[in-house]
Protein backbone atom coordinates (compact mmCIF):
# COMPACT_ATOMS: atom_id res chain seq x y z
CA UNK A 1 0.00 0.00 0.00
CA UNK A 2 1.32 3.33 -0.80
CA UNK A 3 0.60 6.19 0.86
CA UNK A 4 1.69 9.62 -0.13
CA UNK A 5 1.64 12.39 3.11
CA UNK A 6 1.58 16.08 1.16
CA UNK A 7 0.31 19.55 1.04
CA UNK A 8 0.77 22.10 -0.93
CA UNK A 9 1.56 24.24 2.29
CA UNK A 10 4.64 24.09 4.60
CA UNK A 11 4.83 23.75 8.21
CA UNK A 12 1.73 21.31 8.97
CA UNK A 13 3.59 18.76 10.39
CA UNK A 14 3.91 16.33 7.10
CA UNK A 15 7.24 14.90 7.69
CA UNK A 16 6.33 14.53 11.56
CA UNK A 17 3.48 12.39 10.23
CA UNK A 18 5.07 10.54 7.70
CA UNK A 19 7.94 9.31 9.72
CA UNK A 20 5.84 8.84 12.85
CA UNK A 21 3.78 6.78 10.94
CA UNK A 22 6.57 4.05 10.11
CA UNK A 23 7.75 3.66 13.24
CA UNK A 24 4.35 2.39 13.95
CA UNK A 25 4.48 0.23 11.10
CA UNK A 26 7.72 -1.00 11.84
CA UNK A 27 6.51 -2.00 15.36
CA UNK A 28 3.96 -3.69 14.20
CA UNK A 29 6.79 -5.89 12.22
CA UNK A 30 5.36 -4.78 8.61
CA UNK A 31 7.96 -4.70 6.15
CA UNK A 32 8.19 -0.45 5.58
CA UNK A 33 10.07 1.98 3.56
CA UNK A 34 10.21 5.76 3.67
CA UNK A 35 10.38 7.24 0.66
CA UNK A 36 11.26 10.68 1.08
CA UNK A 37 11.10 13.28 -2.23
CA UNK A 38 11.33 16.36 -0.38
CA UNK A 39 14.93 18.26 -1.14
CA UNK A 40 14.79 19.32 2.82
CA UNK A 41 15.46 15.65 3.49
CA UNK A 42 13.71 16.01 7.14
CA UNK A 43 12.68 12.19 6.67
CA UNK A 44 16.03 10.85 5.44
CA UNK A 45 17.84 12.34 8.28
CA UNK A 46 15.66 11.01 10.56
CA UNK A 47 16.37 7.22 8.96
CA UNK A 48 19.92 7.82 8.81
CA UNK A 49 19.45 8.56 12.60
CA UNK A 50 17.70 5.63 13.64
CA UNK A 51 19.60 3.35 12.22
CA UNK A 52 22.03 4.16 14.87
CA UNK A 53 19.58 2.41 17.02
CA UNK A 54 20.08 -1.01 16.74
CA UNK A 55 17.35 -1.89 18.78
CA UNK A 56 14.50 0.31 16.85
CA UNK A 57 12.47 -1.40 14.22
CA UNK A 58 14.02 -1.08 11.18
CA UNK A 59 12.76 1.48 8.72
CA UNK A 60 14.03 1.30 5.14
CA UNK A 61 14.58 4.48 3.10
CA UNK A 62 15.14 5.80 -0.39
CA UNK A 63 15.30 9.58 -1.64
CA UNK A 64 13.57 9.83 -4.88
CA UNK A 65 12.69 13.52 -6.28
CA UNK A 66 11.06 14.61 -9.68
CA UNK A 67 8.88 12.00 -11.24
CA UNK A 68 8.42 9.68 -8.75
CA UNK A 69 5.47 7.39 -10.40
CA UNK A 70 7.52 3.93 -11.10
CA UNK A 71 9.13 4.37 -8.16
CA UNK A 72 6.30 4.13 -6.04
CA UNK A 73 5.24 1.57 -7.78
CA UNK A 74 8.29 -0.49 -8.24
CA UNK A 75 8.42 -0.41 -4.28
CA UNK A 76 4.62 -1.33 -3.63
CA UNK A 77 5.77 -5.08 -5.33
CA UNK A 78 8.99 -5.05 -2.76
CA UNK A 79 7.33 -3.84 0.56
CA UNK A 80 4.55 -4.10 2.46
CA UNK A 81 3.55 -0.22 2.97
CA UNK A 82 5.00 2.90 1.25
CA UNK A 83 5.07 5.98 3.07
CA UNK A 84 6.11 8.91 0.89
CA UNK A 85 7.38 12.77 2.52
CA UNK A 86 6.65 14.88 -0.70
CA UNK A 87 7.28 18.61 -0.50
CA UNK A 88 5.19 21.05 1.21
CA UNK A 89 4.11 22.85 -1.97
CA UNK A 90 2.76 21.86 -5.46
CA UNK A 91 5.54 20.09 -6.64
CA UNK A 92 6.32 17.45 -9.44
CA UNK A 93 6.77 14.68 -6.51
CA UNK A 94 3.74 15.35 -5.28
CA UNK A 95 1.47 15.85 -8.65
CA UNK A 96 3.07 12.27 -10.08
CA UNK A 97 3.18 10.33 -6.78
CA UNK A 98 -0.64 11.71 -6.90
CA UNK A 99 -1.08 9.28 -9.93
CA UNK A 100 0.51 6.17 -8.36
CA UNK A 101 -0.74 6.31 -4.66
CA UNK A 102 -3.65 4.18 -2.96
CA UNK A 103 -4.07 7.58 -0.27
CA UNK A 104 -2.96 10.45 -0.48
CA UNK A 105 -3.12 11.92 3.79
CA UNK A 106 -2.80 15.89 3.97
CA UNK A 107 -2.11 17.02 7.15
CA UNK A 108 -3.46 20.46 7.70
CA UNK A 109 -2.78 22.93 11.07
CA UNK A 110 -6.62 24.22 12.09
CA UNK A 111 -5.81 27.60 10.99
CA UNK A 112 -7.19 29.93 8.15
CA UNK A 113 -3.68 30.31 6.26
CA UNK A 114 -3.96 26.16 5.84
CA UNK A 115 -7.19 25.98 5.12
CA UNK A 116 -7.09 28.49 2.46
CA UNK A 117 -5.22 25.96 0.11
CA UNK A 118 -7.69 23.53 0.35
CA UNK A 119 -9.32 24.72 -3.06
CA UNK A 120 -6.30 24.39 -5.14
CA UNK A 121 -5.55 20.98 -3.65
CA UNK A 122 -8.85 20.04 -4.52
CA UNK A 123 -7.85 20.72 -8.17
CA UNK A 124 -5.35 18.78 -8.33
CA UNK A 125 -6.97 15.97 -6.53
CA UNK A 126 -9.37 15.96 -9.36
CA UNK A 127 -7.03 15.94 -11.68
CA UNK A 128 -5.18 13.30 -10.79
CA UNK A 129 -7.97 11.24 -10.53
CA UNK A 130 -8.44 11.08 -14.44
CA UNK A 131 -4.94 9.25 -14.37
CA UNK A 132 -5.99 7.40 -11.04
CA UNK A 133 -9.37 6.84 -10.42
CA UNK A 134 -8.65 4.58 -6.96
CA UNK A 135 -7.01 7.43 -5.08
CA UNK A 136 -8.45 8.05 -1.60
CA UNK A 137 -7.64 11.39 -0.27
CA UNK A 138 -7.88 12.14 3.41
CA UNK A 139 -7.42 15.48 5.93
CA UNK A 140 -5.92 14.87 9.08
CA UNK A 141 -5.85 18.22 11.40
CA UNK A 142 -2.04 18.25 12.95
CA UNK A 143 -0.32 20.57 15.53
CA UNK A 144 -3.72 21.41 16.84
CA UNK A 145 -4.00 23.11 20.49
CA UNK A 146 -3.54 20.66 23.67
CA UNK A 147 -6.15 23.41 24.89
CA UNK A 148 -9.91 22.07 24.73
CA UNK A 149 -10.95 25.36 25.01
CA UNK A 150 -9.51 26.59 21.86
CA UNK A 151 -11.91 26.38 19.13
CA UNK A 152 -10.04 26.20 16.65
CA UNK A 153 -10.06 22.54 15.82
CA UNK A 154 -14.40 23.01 15.81
CA UNK A 155 -14.15 25.90 12.94
CA UNK A 156 -11.58 23.91 10.90
CA UNK A 157 -13.86 20.67 11.09
CA UNK A 158 -17.87 22.73 9.81
CA UNK A 159 -14.88 24.63 7.34
CA UNK A 160 -14.03 21.06 5.97
CA UNK A 161 -17.83 19.95 5.21
CA UNK A 162 -17.41 22.16 1.93
CA UNK A 163 -14.44 19.91 0.83
CA UNK A 164 -15.86 16.08 0.38
CA UNK A 165 -13.70 14.94 -1.81
CA UNK A 166 -11.30 15.13 1.31
CA UNK A 167 -12.05 13.02 4.05
CA UNK A 168 -11.45 14.51 7.46
CA UNK A 169 -9.83 11.92 10.07
CA UNK A 170 -11.50 11.53 13.20
CA UNK A 171 -7.86 11.15 14.88
CA UNK A 172 -6.35 14.62 16.31
CA UNK A 173 -2.62 14.78 16.25
CA UNK A 174 -1.98 18.13 19.26
CA UNK A 175 0.99 20.02 19.07
CA UNK A 176 3.65 17.95 21.76
CA UNK A 177 7.02 18.75 22.33
CA UNK A 178 7.49 14.99 22.22
CA UNK A 179 7.21 14.74 18.31
CA UNK A 180 9.57 17.44 17.97
CA UNK A 181 12.06 15.40 20.53
CA UNK A 182 11.49 11.95 18.96
CA UNK A 183 12.17 13.39 15.76
CA UNK A 184 15.42 14.87 16.09
CA UNK A 185 16.79 11.40 17.93
CA UNK A 186 15.42 9.28 14.73
CA UNK A 187 12.34 7.76 16.68
CA UNK A 188 8.81 7.63 16.86
CA UNK A 189 6.55 8.82 19.34
CA UNK A 190 5.98 5.14 19.44
CA UNK A 191 9.43 4.45 20.39
CA UNK A 192 8.58 6.80 23.90
CA UNK A 193 7.07 6.68 26.58
CA UNK A 194 4.27 9.15 25.47
CA UNK A 195 0.69 7.90 26.25
CA UNK A 196 -1.12 10.76 25.05
CA UNK A 197 1.06 11.13 21.84
CA UNK A 198 1.28 6.68 20.92
CA UNK A 199 -2.47 6.94 21.19
CA UNK A 200 -2.82 9.32 18.40
CA UNK A 201 0.16 7.81 16.18
CA UNK A 202 -1.79 4.45 16.51
CA UNK A 203 -5.63 5.95 16.23
CA UNK A 204 -4.06 7.60 12.69
CA UNK A 205 -2.37 4.32 11.35
CA UNK A 206 -5.57 2.50 11.80
CA UNK A 207 -7.43 4.95 10.45
CA UNK A 208 -5.49 5.21 7.11
CA UNK A 209 -4.14 1.28 6.75
CA UNK A 210 -7.53 -0.13 7.17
Amino acid sequence: MIVLVGNQKGGCGKSTIAVNLCAELAKRGSDVILVDADRQGTAATWAMDRAEHPGLPVVHCVQKYDNIRNTLIDLDRRYDHVVVDAAGHDSRELRTGMTATHVLLVPMRPSQPDLDTLPTLQAIITQARDLNPGLTAYGVLTMAPTNPLVREVKEARAYLQDYPDIRLLTTIVRDRKVYRDAISDGRGVVDTDSRKAVAEVRSLSKEVFI
